[in-house]
């Protein structure tokens, strides 16, 4: 006899392809309109919408981690203005590339380990505590940037010859009216996104995160290190952060303290749309990179469609909610 809380099979079949429906849908609904269509179905646009997504992507790596482990991280937006703003910084100072990207990345993992000591170590509500960190990093921003952009600077080659600084090119558009070449930050991200499939999925510590997730009492008491690896959970996800710091900065091509504001809110819906539980236990790296996609999507066809701004945030609003509704119907149909 099946136990309860054995998923069924269709059950495990709808979560598996439930996200890529909902990106099917995203899709069709913006080809309806006959002005948008001839411009929504092609590569160029589709190149465009997959550079887009590479931020909340990338971050969603990391939120996965969390959410599936039962915390959750509101900071994620002003980490990555952060960690932009510190990288930008690193440059105007005449570090080199590597320098700048190592630096950018470290500052993420360095908020990830703050965050996970305070939560581990000292019991504290993830809620609460990146709720503070949302705050002290987006004003350790301004105070870095004196409140100003700080623009990537070119380097300066042994020759004397000045180029465009490579971290430019990670985010850079060849090629613009066709699908391929993808920009590089795109396959960053599915090269990401493969390894931690494999993590989540073959490694004792992926196994430990979903166990942490579904019941912490007894993880603890078969013998896991909880405290342990919820710190390495935070800290991997920060290293996530600042590489979604390092896209931010390549993209825009300068650190702005002001930006991603409300990204958090994108990457934990595209987490719960991809089919995580924010109870905790639940969860897939798959799921999360369509449900990154879906948000890209919504975003790309609104501007298709020349919805104003606040519009826009109205839909996003509305699909997180949709979202939380179905994963707690999912919850509790699995309870009864």
């Amino acid at each position: 006899m099946r136990s309860s809380n054995q998923p069924s099979a269709s059950r495990r079949l709808f979560n598996l392809i439930g996200p890529f429906l909902g990106l099917l849908l995203v899709v069709g609904l913006f080809c309806l309109s006959p002005a948008v269509r001839p411009y929504f179905l092609t590569g160029a646009n589709f190149k465009i919408i997959l550079t887009q997504s590479v931020i909340v992507a990338i971050g969603t790596l990391g939120m996965t981690l969390i959410i599936v482990s039962g915390g959750i991280d509101l900071s994620v937006g002003s980490v990555v203005a952060l960690t932009s703003v510190v990288g930008a910084t690193a440059a105007v100072k005449g570090y080199a590339p590597i320098a700048v990207s190592c630096l950018t990345i470290a500052m993420g993992a360095l908020i990830g380990l703050v965050n996970g000591l305070a939560i581990s170590g000292l019991r504290m509500m993830p809620f609460i505590v990146t709720l503070g960190m949302m705050g002290i990093a987006r004003g350790a921003a301004k105070w870095l940037s004196g409140s100003q952009t700080v623009s990537l600077q070119p380097v300066q080659l042994p020759t004397g010859e000045t180029v465009d600084n490579p971290i430019d090119k990670l985010m850079a558009l060849s090629d613009p009216e066709h699908l391929f070449p993808f920009p590089i930050g795109v396959w960053v991200t599915l090269g990401l996104a493969v390894v931690m499939v494999l993590v989540m999925r073959e490694t004792v510590f992926g196994r430990y995160v979903f166990a942490i997730g579904a019941n912490e009492a007894a993880a603890r008491l078969s013998g896991i290190r909880v405290r342990l690896h919820k710190g390495l959970i935070y800290t991997l996800a920060g290293v996530f952060f600042g590489i979604s710091g390092l896209m931010q900065l390549s993209r825009l091509t300068q650190g702005d303290p002001t930006v991603a504001v409300g990204l958090e809110l994108d990457i934990i819906a595209a987490v719960v749309i991809g089919g995580a539980s924010l109870s905790g236990g639940t969860g897939s790296i798959l799921g999360s990179m369509v449900g990154a996609l879906i948000m890209a999507v919504l975003r790309n066809g609104s501007n298709q469609m020349g919805w104003p701004t606040y519009m826009q945030e109205i839909i996003i609003g509305i699909v997180i909610i949709i979202a939380v509704a179905v994963d707690q119907l999912r919850q509790g149909r699995r309870e009864a």
